[in-house]
């Protein structure tokens, strides 16, 4: 048995020997790359794997290598025509070798590359991407805000370093019709992998205190157009289509938009354009208040010279109407006093004969009264002679006076009180001699 055996590299060499003449040719390959490592040398080492169609489960794996001579070649070559970083991360089509080592194993030697596949990948993820963003009713949010007529205040979303920042300020400050803006820097990093939540970050600084904004922008100054991939991610195409103040991007590039571009309110294609399109939206907010500023003042003479002529019209017609308008007065005032002529005769008449009326009826009345009143008299003198003390004496009653007061208590009286009898004929004069 142990003559039959082989070594490990013995065996390795048999599966080295039977790969190379079982698989000779090169092949084109699809795989996502999950690891890209370059070294001193300028080889590149890269790991690539496939995935189930639904899930993350890993189906294949295999390392993978590029010699620098390829790798010097064929990486600014992919990053150009796609626009997008060589990183872990991507599905990439790739022409390889199958090779086989007795030490490091199986392992793909890639020679060549396919850019228009991965750019069909990145085209379908940003399809992905903005179907999902129109799914959820929020894909065109940002586009249908309105830009404020006087857009001064400016919230930048850059690099602290960027030249592109400096060139938005220096467009901005040195306008040729003098405008004023005031914009203010939110840092972010607007390349590589932190770009998404730098970006993020920075547009919720600005949320917090949106009443002092207008627009935001955010601007790429430079930089590899590989380094883009940062804003076809939803987080950040999501963050920016809800945002409630407009956003103009200028992020350095003229290839396909990205999804950014594609949410945001305005999308130009460098730092200086989005000054740009500050100030000529400015200029013409600034035209459209010159052209109603001279509409109104064209109105407003306009309407001058026809009031002008409207009162002189109407200052002519003053004096005939003056005339007009007395004479009415004159021959309504003649009717006024013949109608209280009329009535004031009539109504003389008419209290004349009602006095007459009256003074009748107070003849008959006041007759009837004064022979009420004479008899109703007759009878009171009748009772007042009947209780008066001369007919009460007449009648054989006498009164006794003491001191001119009628006595009417004899005990009241003292022996020695003088008293007077008074009668019909004649008074008694008596002394008081015993109670």
């Amino acid at each position: 048995m142990e003559e039959h055996s082989l070594s490990l590299y013995e065996l390795n060499a048999l599966v080295k020997r039977s790969i190379n003449t079982c698989m000779p040719d090169t092949y084109w390959v699809q795989a996502e790359l999950s690891d890209v490592r370059s070294n001193y040398s300028g080889h590149c080492y890269l790991e690539f794997v496939q995935k189930e169609p639904r899930g993350n489960k890993l189906i294949a794996k295999a390392r993978g290598t590029i010699w620098s001579n390829v790798y010097r070649l064929l990486k600014p070559y992919f990053e150009e025509e796609t626009g997008q970083a060589f990183v872990a991360g991507i599905k990439v089509m790739v022409k390889v070798s199958v090779e086989f080592h007795e030490l490091y194993g199986y392992s793909l030697t890639v020679q060549d590359i396919d850019p228009t596949y991965t750019l069909g990948d990145m085209a379908r993820r940003r399809r992905e991407i903005l179907k999902q963003l129109e799914e959820e009713g929020v894909l065109t949010l940002n586009k249908e805000l309105e830009i404020p007529l006087l857009a001064q205040r400016i919230a930048v979303i850059s690099s602290a370093t960027a030249a592109g920042y400096g060139d938005f300020c220096n467009q901005l400050e040195h306008n040729p019709y003098g405008f004023v803006f005031y914009p203010r820097l939110f840092p972010a990093i607007m390349q590589g992998e932190r770009v998404e939540p730098s970006v993020i970050a920075a547009l919720d600084a600005i949320n917090a205190c949106r009443d002092h904004w207008d627009v935001v922008v955010i601007i790429r100054g430079g930089g590899a157009t590989s380094d883009l991939s940062g804003f076809d991610t939803y987080e950040l195409a999501a963050n920016c289509a809800q945002f409630p103040l407009p956003i103009i991007t200028g992020i350095g590039h003229e290839r396909d938009d990205t999804v950014l571009d594609s949410v945001s309110h305005t999308r130009v294609k460098t730092p200086t354009a989005a000054a740009e399109f500050l100030i000529n939206h400015l200029h013409d907010t600034a035209e459209m208040l010159e052209n109603h500023a001279s509409a109104i003042l064209q109105a407003v003479s306009t309407r001058m010279e026809r009031e002008k002529v409207r009162l002189a019209r109407i200052a002519e017609r003053i004096p005939v109407q003056t005339r007009m308008r007395l004479n009415e007065e004159h021959y309504r005032q003649e009717r006024i006093m013949k109608q209280l002529e009329v009535g004031w005769q009539s109504r003389l008449a008419k209290e004349t004969h009602f006095l007459n009326m009256l003074e009748t009826q107070l003849g008959v009345v006041s007759q009837r009264r004064l022979v009420k009143e004479q008899h109703r008299l007759q009878l009171l003198e009748q009772e007042v002679k009947a209780a008066s003390p001369e007919h009460l004496l007449k009648r054989g009653y006498s009164i006794t006076l003491k001191n001119g007061k009628a006595v009417t208590d004899a005990s009241a009286l003292q022996p020695g009180d003088e008293l007077t009898t008074r009668l019909a004929q004649g008074e008694i004069k008596s002394i008081v001699t015993k109670k």
